[in-house]
Parts: C-alpha cells; sequence; structure tokens
C-alpha cells in the first residue's frame, strides 16, 4: 500500500494465474476503502473499553433522570448507544462487586466474601485477595492476543506474604499493564489542603530524631569520660525528648495516608502518599498513551474510576460548580475525564471499531456525609444504598454500551443484567471461550443488545451480604412486564425512622443489625421499583406461587456453592506491618515524583 498518509493512494494487487505466473496490477483507490476493509477484516476482535465508577449513585446520571447534575459525556453514551434499564451488581460493597465483574462469579463463590463486618478489603497490609485460579475478562481477551490493561482502582489485594511479593497484583490476573491505586480512596488519601505541610514536618521528624540521638549519646560518653560538666538532668530530658519525638514520628507513620494511599506503575510504587487531587488526570494520560500505544492491535481497557468514593478529591476548576457540592463537583470531573477519553478514542479512528460500557461498581453511600451534608451519591427512587444487601439503592447501578454501526442507538432494555455478563460478553467479542470447569453466573449480553433475543437469560438473581443471601429476584420467562423480588434479610436501619445505617455508619448482615422476614417480603419491581409496599396473600393472588418458586430456586442455587476459604473473613483480613507497600528502604517512604 503506497500513499497511505494521503487521502488517496495506490495499491498492488498479485494475481496468480494457474501456471503460475505473476501479474501486478496497480490501482489508484480512495485510503477511507482501504481502511473499511481492514475495520471490516477486524469486527470479529473489537476494542473493548470498560469503565467503572465507584460509589456512583444511579441517579446522579442525566440519562438516568437527574436534571441537577451535568454529564453530558456519559448521556452521548446512552444516546449513541443502548441503555440498561435493570442492571444489577452482584453485592453493595467494592470488593466483592469487582470480584463477580471481573470473574462473571457471585464472589461467594471464589471467597471473596466475608461472615462479619469487614467485608472488603480493608488495607493493603492484609493478605486477603482474589485467589490466584479465578479466570478474569482480561485473562479471556489476553488469551486471544489482546493487550490488556487496568488504570484505576483495583481493590483485589496486593501482597499476601511479604512486601513486595505482588502476589495479587493485576499482573497475575490477565493485565498486561497497570497503573493506579492498588488499594481504594478513603478519608485520609484527601484529609486537607494541609497535608503537604504535614508530610514535610513527617519528613523532617526523623532527621530531627537521629540528631538528638546522636547528641544525646555524645553527651553521655563525655560525661562518663569526664570530657563534658553538663548535668546528668539535662542529658535524661535530652534523652526522654528524643524518645517522645521518636514516638510522634513513628504514629505518623501509621496513618493510612501513607501506606494504603499509593499510586503504582506496574510493580513500581510511583506516589506515597498519592496526591489524590491530581490522581484523576495522571490516569487519564496514562489510558490516552495505551490507547496510542495500541492502536494498530485489538486491546482490553478497563478504567476503573477513584471518583466518586469519598473523600472525592477533586481539581479545583471543578470545585463549586455543581448544585450538590464536593460531591457533585467529583461526578462532573468524572464526567470530563469521560469525555476525555471518548474524544481519544475518536480522533485516533477507533470510534466504530471500540466497544464502551460504562458503569458503576454499586450504588451510592447514603451514611457518607461531610458535616450535615451528605457526601455520598444520590440512587433516584431506589430504596436503600451501599452496603445494605439487596435492596435496590445498592446494587442497581447504571449499564451503558456504545458500538457503532453494531449496537443500536438510543435502546434502553428494561430486562435483567447483571455486571457478571461483561465476562461471558467479552469472552464473546474477543473469540474466546468462559471456563468450563467452574460456575459462570454471567452471560453473554450480545444477543440481548442487538436484539436476536427479547428475553434475559437471567430468569433468577440472587443478592449477598458477605456470605448471607438477603434476597432474589425472578424474572418469568413467560411474563415480559413482571419482576418479582423476595426479601428474606433486610438490615434494621438506624436510628429509628432513618433510612440508612447512619449510628453503624455501614450496615450489618446478620445478627442483632438485621430483621429476618418470616414470611419474607414480596414486590412487584415492575409496579413498585422503590419497594416500599410489600405485597401479602391478600394484596397479592400469585404471592404462594412466587414465594415457593424464588424458595427453590435459592435452594437449587445453594446447592451449586462449593464451600471455599473465605478470604474477607477474620484470618485474612488482619493487619500484617510486614505485608505494608514501600516505595524504598523502610521506613522512609514519602511522597516520590
Amino acid at each position: 500500500l503506497k500513499g497511505s498518509g494521503n487521502r488517496w493512494g495506490s495499491v498492488t494487487l498479485c494475481l496468480l494465474p494457474p501456471r503460475g505466473d505473476k501479474v501486478e496490477i496497480e490501482a489508484i483507490v480512495e485510503m477511507s476503502s482501504i481502511h473499511s476493509l481492514i475495520t471490516e477484516a477486524t469486527d470479529d476482535k473489537p476494542n473493548i473499553v470498560l469503565i467503572m465508577a465507584d460509589d456512583l449513585g444511579i441517579g446522579d446520571l442525566g440519562c438516568y433522570g437527574n436534571d441537577t447534575i451535568r454529564t453530558p459525556n456519559i448521556d452521548r453514551l446512552a444516546a449513541e448507544g443502548v441503555k440498561l434499564s435493570q442492571h444489577i451488581s452482584a453485592a453493595s460493597l467494592c470488593t466483592p462487586s469487582r470480584t463477580a465483574f471481573l470473574t462473571g462469579r457471585y464472589p461467594i463463590r471464589s471467597g471473596m466474601v466475608s461472615d462479619e463486618n469487614t467485608r472488603v478489603i480493608h488495607s493493603l497490609s492484609v493478605p486477603a485477595g482474589l485467589p490466584l485460579n479465578e479466570t478474569t475478562f482480561a485473562a479471556v481477551a489476553k488469551k486471544q492476543g489482546y493487550s490488556t490493561a487496568l488504570i484505576g482502582k483495583w481493590h483485589q489485594g496486593l501482597n499476601s506474604r511479604y512486601r513486595s511479593d505482588h502476589n495479587h497484583h493485576p499482573y497475575n490476573y490477565g493485565f498486561d499493564y497497570f497503573y493506579g491505586m492498588p488499594f481504594s480512596l478513603f478519608t485520609p488519601c484527601w484529609p486537607d489542603p494541609s497535608r503537604d505541610t504535614e508530610l514535610a514536618i513527617s519528613c523532617r521528624l526523623w532527621i530531627c530524631v537521629q540528631l538528638l540521638a546522636v547528641t544525646a549519646l555524645t553527651l553521655t560518653f563525655g560525661k562518663l569520660s569526664c570530657w563534658f560538666r553538663v548535668p546528668w538532668f539535662v542529658i535524661l530530658l535530652m534523652i526522654l525528648f528524643t524518645f517522645l519525638l521518636c514516638c510522634v514520628w513513628y504514629y505518623s507513620y501509621t496513618s493510612g495516608l501513607y501506606w494504603d494511599c499509593i499510586l503504582m506503575r506496574e510493580e513500581e510504587i510511583t506516589e506515597q502518599p498519592m496526591k489524590a487531587e491530581r490522581a484523576g488526570s495522571i490516569m487519564m494520560k496514562e489510558a490516552v498513551s495505551f490507547l496510542e500505544r495500541h492502536r494498530e492491535e485489538p486491546f482490553l481497557l478497563f478504567y476503573s474510576f477513584l471518583h466518586v468514593h469519598v473523600p472525592c478529591p477533586t481539581m479545583e476548576n471543578f470545585i463549586g460548580t455543581s448544585k450538590h457540592g464536593l460531591y457533585g463537583d467529583n461526578v462532573q470531573e468524572m464526567d470530563f475525564f469521560v469525555g476525555k477519553l471518548l474524544d481519544a478514542i475518536d480522533n485516533l479512528g477507533l470510534r466504530n471499531h471500540t466497544v464502551i460500557y460504562f458503569t458503576s461498581d454499586h450504588g451510592g453511600q447514603l451514611e457518607s456525609r461531610l458535616g450535615h451534608v451528605q457526601l455520598g451519591g444520590w440512587n433516584g427512587i431506589y430504596k436503600g444504598g451501599k452496603g445494605m444487601g439487596g435492596w435496590e439503592g445498592g446494587i442497581h447501578v447504571p449499564g451503558l454500551l456504545r458500538w457503532p454501526g453494531k449496537l443500536p442507538a438510543g435502546k434502553v432494555i428494561e430486562e435483567p443484567t447483571s455486571l457478571m455478563d461483561i465476562f461471558p460478553t467479552v469472552a464473546a467479542l474477543t473469540g474466546g471461550t468462559v471456563p468450563q470447569d467452574r460456575v459462570i453466573d454471567g452471560q453473554n449480553l450480545m444477543p440481548l443488545l442487538q436484539g436476536a433475543v427479547q428475553h434475559s437469560e437471567h430468569e433468577f438473581l440472587f443478592h449477598y451480604c458477605g456470605v448471607y443471601l438477603h434476597a432474589a429476584r425472578w424474572n418469568p420467562k413467560d411474563s415480559k412486564y413482571t419482576m418479582w423480588k423476595v426479601h428474606y434479610v433486610t438490615p434494621v436501619f438506624q436510628p429509628p425512622g432513618a433510612q440508612a445505617c447512619y449510628e453503624t455508619k455501614l450496615c450489618e448482615c446478620s445478627g442483632e443489625g438485621v430483621r429476618y422476614h418470616d414470611p419474607p417480603l414480596l414486590f412487584d419491581l415492575s409496579r413498585d421499583p422503590s419497594e416500599s409496599t410489600p405485597l401479602t396473600g391478600d394484596t397479592e393472588p400469585l404471592y404462594e406461587l412466587v414465594i415457593k418458586t424464588v424458595a427453590d430456586a435459592v435452594q437449587a442455587h445453594r446447592k451449586t456453592i462449593i464451600p471455599v476459604q473465605l478470604q474477607l473473613g477474620k484470618e485474612l483480613n488482619e493487619d500484617r506491618v510486614w505485608l505494608k507497600p514501600c516505595c524504598g528502604v523502610f521506613p522512609f517512604c514519602l511522597y516520590s515524583p
């Protein structure tokens, strides 16, 4: 192919007649035609970009009904692609939800759940992590020749035996490249603008400790050798002051700011602690760079936002731009970055050959507050939120897919779908196969998205809180408009009359923190999506049939669960100081530009 840099070029065709002589024919062709031929030839393996927000409420997006927060770029995805209106997360907390997303399996199958209140990986100093025998969609795509990358939040573990073994690093799960946060944002990661002063002081405390210690030892030796006439009480006071200063210095390094708020490129720590407010812009540059490097080959990019998890670190030029305080500002900043990613894909000529998916790992957190102002998301008409077991507000998430020319624009699908569906969908798009040696709970979305089928493959979906099954939904195959939801356990909201767990900050899964329902609560989500009025045998003729059908499905489902070690249980979720990641020689672990 000659002249490929211009609109017009020449192509030489080599024809081999039966007698074996070669005949060359040169033709002038329009380059766009050649590009179309190449695109059509490779459409069997499109690029895949998976975008996941953190703690985003479904009611925070314009395309799902919000008219007070500006999200034009995410709304553009909905207008140019397919919107899933009944998209469900497999868990209402980060770690188990992302496990299910990565593997296409309920997290209880891999042990990424807990029978206690510690239901996520709570720091980088624990050995917990996604078991290495689990297969992710990245591993499936990589096997089919895709270049794979994870940019952003991981939260599936890091070390298991010592500080830098990186046993649970994304590298071990099919990702060729990683840049981002191996843990998750939490309050210490963006304490306040005075943090830089705090870091500077901490950095110099150790130097002061060493100087004072040397001075005290010198004076002590001099006193014993009769070189100095320094009173003993002065030397003792200096030793005591050195000890106290050393304690202050050591305490400053117990903060999660130093040990958990870090950024990594591949297996190297690049910032410790990270500057959270600028992490979003750095990660977007990494994403665009990945697209540029791999534009000529099939790739899978999992862009995992740190937005909009508390403490919502936001760049200064977005502060005060929304009607909903810091949280709204952070949502709008996230939408800005989505726009940057979409523009990069378009500018590289990858638009028509790239499948883009956008979602959130679960619903917004209602208990998160800054003073008297809510700092978490809005879950729209749905009851409950993050960490609340089976209530819709914690598991009903956005689902947007765009693939120009392959998926219809502006289509809305009201059938139940799951974050677990992305795993088999990626397998289908890349030409791979799902593992046959384990249960895969997700379903390939492509037939539903393209209209080949009209009904979801999910007749039943099960909703866990830790190891405890709290609820289940039934989408009858012979009914297009009915969606039954049965609750066996629900969290006890507090204080009385509240709609969240404000006193405990996160709802519990068992014990005194929950209410057990016998008979179960029944809702018809097609008529009551807010789950406000439970149905009874007096108000619903099909009550007994629905309760029995769902109970039979739950019993059958439980028979497929093989007991495994709980990764988020007490044994593996306890801190081990020797697992704390470090950018240098312990304990000198400060910001590394």
